[in-house]
């Protein structure tokens, strides 16, 4: 076979060689739209929404392969439902190209709560957002600070910053509606408990103020409460009179005072 080559010239040799070349060339770009599937566009069908089997299943029996590349979590749809596809549904496309789903996950990721006390409302909602949290009732307590959080709830129960939540959660904000356009007279805190009194001013929508604590007090919340600003009534007999959303300032004391018929306390606290 060879002897067959070498036996023959330069020129018939070189001729030889660049025929072959232009027949596998022929050859080559005539099997090329068959390789490449050259003219065979397909529409992308729709896959969001679907259980990512199914959808999955609908891809190939439309001539495309699928793939999960990413995957989010979405409270509002199933999980592993195909939450976006690449390219989009509608697209013209090769057959056989490979479709890219993002699937919802099937548990909820944790995040840390934030601290949204003393945020606007706005603010509070896009941290909530930012995280992927949700706000959800909104109640409204008369205060100072118009329209900002005054406490974060989740079930009905504070939620400390840094707890753990799932995304999609649901947070109760106490928001501040300003102060009240009515006025009433002072509450009279002498003698009770701290705690008693913490349950007055809640129900009276007013806060507690600055709690000025006697060294001897080792309980706080049973502790006495010996005098107050505002007092109940001013130095002619009347009535003091506050709004709701101000504050009241309280002063507790181990021992328990005694009243006279007038309500002011007769003596001080045993530790003054």
């Amino acid at each position: 076979m060879f002897n067959f080559i070498t036996k023959r010239s330069f020129v018939v040799n070189l001729i030889a060689a660049i025929a072959m070349f232009f027949l596998l060339a022929v050859i080559f770009f005539t099997m090329l739209p068959i390789i490449t599937k050259h003219g065979k566009q397909l529409t992308v069908p729709d896959v969001k929404g679907l259980n990512v089997k199914d959808a999955i299943a609908k891809l190939e029996a439309a001539g495309f392969d699928a793939e999960v590349r990413d995957s989010i979590y979405i409270d509002s749809i199933p999980p592993l439902a195909v939450w976006a596809q690449t390219p989009d549904k509608g697209a013209e496309v090769k057959m056989g190209r490979t479709i890219h789903l993002t699937v919802n996950k099937t548990v909820a990721p944790m995040v840390a709560m934030p601290d949204l006390e003393g945020l606007t409302f706005r603010s509070a909602e896009m941290m909530l957002k930012s995280l992927r949290l949700n706000v959800g009732d909104t109640i409204y307590k008369p205060d100072f600070a118009t329209n900002t959080v005054l406490q974060q709830l989740l079930n009905g129960k504070t939620l400390k910053p840094g707890t753990m939540v799932a995304e999609g959660t649901n947070i109760t904000l106490i928001l501040s509606s300003g102060r009240g356009s009515v006025e009433n007279p002072v509450p009279d805190f002498i003698g009770l408990t701290y705690a008693e009194a913490r349950e007055i001013l809640s129900a009276s929508n007013l806060n507690v103020g600055s709690v000025i604590i006697d060294s001897g007090v080792s309980d706080t919340l049973n502790a006495y409460i010996y005098k107050q600003y505002p007092t109940r009534k001013n130095e002619i007999g009347d009535f003091n009179m506050v709004r709701a959303g101000e504050a009241v300032d309280l002063y507790l004391s181990a021992t328990k005072p005694v009243k006279d018929s007038s309500g002011a306390a007769q003596q001080p606290p045993a530790n003054e």
